[in-house]
């Protein structure tokens, strides 16, 4: 089935976001080290795998896995170790041990080389699986991705001390709602978004283990995301990944990134605008698949 361009209605009126799509199949892949990754598989066709935001899971992405594959596309979702029914030791890890999750994932599926679609802390693992196993990657699509660096001669930090303490908040399950909620609105959404969708979906244990494996590894290991073409989007009012920061990874390696923003969201980006973000996510794999061989 060739990949088909994502239109907002299809041809009998019905929103393609809600148009039926292929059957969503789970498996297994067990690792030699004793790691086990829940996958969730979708469609046929040149391969997707999308990797979740920080302390989340793969039911992140299941809003715009349906109209990927609907459009043609197999797509994958492993569920990071430690959450769901993933299992694996998540003590002294860094980036290299989860994205070597992912190239088994890959590798299990044997129709790659894949687009890697990764969200927020995701655009990291992906990145970092780029630069490790290059032959497995077809292109990278950065959904709220943070570079890692700065501007030159910019004195900033990537993300602020005050931001991060906000996000561990949003993630703390053991803090009432009203707290994490106001946190939320705070990093996550844009003003007049629903913040109370991400509530739920936080493994507290995951994200306090993915930022320390982060912390573990130098920015310059995952940081040019191999030689893969990249998709930046970026979102208008993120706060983690700030539009001041945005054509940080162009100015540094130059015109295989592509940069994007969408209107009217924040770090959360997918509940917020997932139209507009399938809309730009088929139009660049549509551009990626017409110039490959």
């Amino acid at each position: 089935m060739e990949p088909v361009p994502y239109s907002p209605s299809s041809v009998d009126g019905t929103d393609a976001l809600c148009s039926p799509a292929p059957e969503t199949k789970r498996y297994k892949v067990r690792r030699p080290n004793g790691v086990e990754l829940e996958v969730y598989a979708q469609g046929s066709g040149d391969l997707i795998v999308m990797l979740p935001s920080l302390g989340r899971g793969a039911q992140d992405l299941a809003e715009i896995a349906d109209p990927l594959a609907h459009a043609g596309y197999r797509v994958l979702c492993p569920e990071p170790r430690g959450n769901g029914q993933s299992t694996g030791p998540l003590e002294g890890k860094t980036l290299h041990d989860w994205a070597e999750d992912i190239a088994s994932v890959i590798e299990h599926d044997a129709s790659g080389p894949a687009f890697i679609i990764g969200h927020a802390h995701g655009n990291w693992i992906a990145r970092t699986l780029a630069s490790d196993r290059p032959e497995l990657v077809r292109a990278l699509l950065l959904l709220a991705g943070s570079a890692g660096k700065v501007p030159a001669g910019d004195e900033g930090i990537p993300i602020s001390h005050e931001t991060r303490a906000l996000i561990e908040v949003c993630g703390n399950m053991a803090l009432s709602e009203a707290t994490r909620l106001e946190s939320l609105r705070k990093v996550f959404f844009a003003p007049g978004n629903d913040a109370s969708v991400w509530l739920g979906g936080w493994n507290t244990e995951l994200m306090t283990m993915q930022t320390l494996a982060q912390k573990r590894t130098p920015v310059d290991d995952f940081f040019a995301g191999g030689t893969a073409p990249i998709l930046n989007l970026q979102a208008e009012y993120d706060v983690i990944a700030p539009a001041r920061f945005a054509n940080v990874l162009r100015d540094h390696l130059g015109e295989r990134v592509t940069n994007k923003t969408i209107k009217n969201a924040a770090h959360a980006l997918l509940p917020e605008q997932p139209e507009a973000v399938i809309r730009e996510i088929l139009t660049y794999l549509a551009a990626q698949t017409h110039h490959q061989p």
